[in-house]
């Protein structure tokens, strides 16, 4: 059995294995299940320290009163309420602990303003407590406000306190670099300051990381484990370090060592495996994530894994036990049923397929290519009628969903050989949508199917009043006019309108060669082949550039590009019928 969709699969990986954007505090202890295409790392938020117990002072009988009834308040659900009457008490009395609760509520009641000018207040009432500069830099913090919360922070330090600074850089990855490298110099400062801090030194790395200085980032994380020691964190940290300095094996290497010393470690596994995937080393991954499911049996994003990897092994009973275990959990439904229909259609059970293909949703990025399998299947076994009322019953009123099924409904008849089915299918709906782009692309599409080039041209040149700037209808039409007799001029300049817009498609690159070579300009044509052939090594165009080449009387050298390209695509037809053609021209 060959599972043709290996890039699906191990892009479908990547995603299963979804990556955190931060790096790990040296103090977290969550082993969750991650879920990551890079290095997987928690990133807590850690909220400002529980407050000590609340002593009041003396104020008036109502005032006790009011304090009474805003925490009665704010236990039924009248928060605002209370928060607005504690601001008021705090002004009134001045009173420490109102204070303190005043700030607390107005916290909870996300008043912005009114947590930092009651912190504010606290501070002057009490100049050596540390949380109220927590409670402002933590205002400041989901603000944005990094530098002005930096300065806070380094009160709390100043006053013996500790912060945990995953706080501030697990908000700092989209910071814009100046801003990011201004924080840096600010936790230098701090680290100079507050040497005996790890919390500032393993931030100052993390930022350094976010900034992409990795060189320099390492530089400091080496001296952190030298003072500190090693841990489980520091060791994945240093992975994905090396990973940002392109030391693939090294960073492997760690991982393997990281397993090796903590072996109940669930995220060093996880990257580990992560890693292994990533390098092909798919049955030693396998093993990884066998042992997490162990480690986590309700792990399920962990089994989603191990059963796309079982995918990639062609192992699609396990595979399929695995993504029947989701159903049952009610996870990845979408997901675990567009894959079991693939299953199903591989093992030839097409009405297994069509079952689960059905069931994808339409919040699934794979709903539309589900629904267009559970279509071409239905065409396959001869129910055309039933793959017209399934598209229909799809779109459920919905004119954009509707056109897409009908380019999805064109393409299985058209695939299946009913092509005045498709036709009339497709004219309908342009009859209705004369406009519509898609559409008019499958017309021209269908068209050329059916050798009907004058109406393939048709819809091509109206697509390109439509959108001038589409350089996709002037390739279309330029490649079609190059590859026929006597219009070579005019798919020159359709496709040097082409280049113009989209300078660096190898596709267009080969057409516009492919008109060159056609008007005799091998030079140019041979230059462009080479270039489109170095990104994009398709065969079509492996057989453009080897006649190029045969043409010039360079025939060791199209041989040389033939067999190259026939070796990563045995059954590639264009270009076995390229060689037969010249061959057989050389020999008459």
């Amino acid at each position: 059995m060959n599972y043709s969709r290996r890039f699906l699969l191990l892009c479908s990986i990547g995603f299963a294995l979804a990556a955190c954007q931060s790096l790990p505090s040296p103090d977290a202890t969550t082993t969750e299940a991650p879920q990551a295409n890079e290095i997987v790392t928690p990133a807590p938020v850690a909220p400002p320290a529980p407050p000590a117990p609340i002593v009041y002072g003396t104020f008036t009988k109502d005032q006790l009163n009011r304090t009474i009834m805003n925490e009665l308040g704010a236990q039924r659900g009248h928060l605002p309420d209370s928060a607005e009457d504690y601001y008021d008490l705090a002004k009134e009395t001045r009173d420490l602990a109102i204070i303190r609760r005043a700030a607390q509520f107005a916290s909870a009641n996300n008043d912005s303003d009114r947590v930092i000018e009651l912190a504010r207040l606290w501070m002057e009432k009490d100049p050596r407590a540390q949380e109220p500069h927590l409670l402002i830099s933590f205002q400041l913090l989901e603000e944005g406000r990094l530098e002005e919360a930096m300065g806070h922070i380094g009160s709390v330090l100043a006053l013996g306190g500790n912060v945990d600074f995953t706080s501030i850089t697990s908000r700092t990855q989209y910071l814009p670099p100046g801003a990011r490298a201004r924080l840096i110099e600010s936790f230098r400062e701090l680290r100079s300051k507050f040497p005996q801090e790890r919390s500032v030194h393993y931030s100052l790395i993390q930022l350094l990381e976010q900034s992409d200085l990795a060189q320099e980032a390492m530089t400091e994380l080496m001296i952190y484990r030298e003072a500190n020691g090693n841990s489980s964190r520091i060791m994945l940290l240093q992975a994905q370090l090396l990973l940002k300095l392109e030391r693939l094996d090294d960073a492997v290497a760690i991982l393997a060592s990281g397993i090796e010393a903590y072996p109940e470690n669930r995220l060093l596994r996880f990257n580990y495996g992560r890693i292994l995937v990533q390098i092909r080393r798919l049955e030693e991954a396998r093993e990884q994530f066998a042992l997490l499911a162990v480690m986590a049996p309700d792990d399920y994003e962990t089994l989603y894994s191990l059963a796309l990897l079982d995918l990639e092994l062609d192992s699609p009973d396990t595979a399929k036990q695995l993504l029947l275990r989701l159903l049952q959990a009610n996870y990845r439904m979408n997901d675990a049923h567009y894959y079991l229909g693939y299953i199903g259609q591989d093992q030839n059970d097409s009405d297994e397929a069509i079952e689960h293909f059905k069931q994808v949703g339409t919040d699934s990025v794979n709903f539309l290519n589900a629904q267009r399998q559970v279509i071409r299947l239905l065409v396959e076994q001869g129910e055309l009628e039933q793959a017209h009322q399934w598209a229909i019953s799809l779109s459920n009123g919905r004119p954009d969903l509707e056109l897409m099924l009908v380019t999805v409904e064109t393409d299985a008849l058209m695939s299946t050989g009913h092509f005045d089915l498709a036709e009339a299918l497709l004219d309908n709906a342009i009859s209705k949508s004369p406009d519509n782009v898609d559409l008019l692309f499958a017309r021209s599409f269908l068209s050329d199917r059916m050798d009907n080039s004058a109406k393939s041209e048709q819809a091509l040149r109206r697509i390109i009043e439509l959108q001038p700037g589409d350089s996709r209808a002037y390739n279309q039409l330029g490649y079609a006019l190059a590859d026929g007799p006597n219009r070579h001029d005019e798919a020159l300049v359709l496709l040097e309108r082409a280049i113009e817009i989209s300078p660096d498609d190898p596709a267009i690159i080969d057409s516009l060669a492919w008109a060159q070579y056609k008007l005799g300009r091998y030079e140019e044509a041979l230059a462009n082949l080479q270039r489109a052939y170095a990104a994009f090594p398709d065969p079509e165009v492996a057989a453009h550039l080897g006649e190029v080449l045969w043409a010039m009387g360079r025939q060791r050298d199209a041989n040389r590009v033939w067999e190259a390209s026939l070796a990563d695509n045995p059954n590639a037809q264009i270009i076995i019928n390229t060689i037969e053609r010249l061959r057989s021209r050389q020999g008459s």
